[in-house]
């Protein structure tokens, strides 16, 4: 033990101590986070398995109090003038659109994300969305929390096109919310159905583990070597005591 605090003494094994510890610090962190990201699946994962097992109601409660995944159906009509494209939203590993359109009802007007539908030309091309099934119809969705409005909507998009859905922004009577279509009565064929999302917090937990192994590795190397090191200096220390 003589030998390794007089290791530990030098200016080298200080530097490498200090860096060592700065790594099992930030390995320490990064843990930390991965367990709160873990930690905030689980509770969504929790609510989404609870709003999905509720009974369907209608639109007012939700307004009342909106909760994320909460089932609905409503009845109104679509406003087929109204239909944009929200860019920039992946399926399945393709880029796409969300194809959302203003669903008139008894509560007031509300958007709907009727569907996906994946892009087929240029970033900047004008593309023409699908049309909305008109008439009366009856929509079953989940509810979703309106988008953040922070940050200003680009004012260089292709005609039809917007890069968040912010009904506030958009223009609705229902702004602290939107829909996301499961369902409809006309069916809605020219798009694709949202699928329900996968809420599983055991990868977080994985990068956590994965983590405090890094830290183990880091404190068992810096051990190691400083050992080792120590050994070859007493060797070397043996050696010449033999050789005078």
């Amino acid at each position: 033990m003589v030998g390794v605090w007089a290791l530990l003494r030098t200016r080298r094994w200080i530097a490498f101590t200090l860096l060592v510890v700065i790594a099992i610090a930030a390995f320490g962190l990064l843990s930390r986070w991965q367990w709160q990201r873990a930690e905030e699946e689980r509770t969504a994962r929790v609510a989404w398995a609870t709003q999905t097992a509720a009974e369907r109601a209608g639109l007012a409660p939700s307004i009342a109090d909106p909760q994320e995944w909460t089932p609905v159906r409503v009845a109104g009509e679509y406003d087929a003038t109204s239909t944009l494209l929200v860019r920039q939203r992946p399926l399945d590993g393709r880029n796409g659109f969300w194809v959302v359109t203003a669903l008139d009802t008894e509560d007031g007007r509300v958007w709907v994300v009727r569907g996906w539908i994946p892009v087929t030309g240029s970033a900047t091309g004008v593309v023409a969305a699908p049309e909305a099934p008109g008439g009366p119809l009856i929509v079953d969705a989940r509810v979703r929390l309106a988008e953040s409005g922070d940050t200003p909507e680009p004012t260089d998009l292709p005609a039809g096109q917007v890069s968040s859905l912010v009904p506030a922004r958009m223009g609705a009577d229902v702004t602290s919310l939107y829909l996301e279509a499961t369902a409809s009565e006309p069916a809605d064929p020219a798009v694709t159905r949202l699928p329900a999302p996968v809420i599983d917090e055991t990868q977080n937990i994985s990068y956590a583990l994965q983590w405090l192994v890094f830290a183990a590795i880091a404190l068992t190397g810096w051990w190691y070597f400083l050992r080792r090191e120590a050994r070859e200096d007493r060797t070397l220390m043996d050696n010449r005591d033999q050789v005078t």
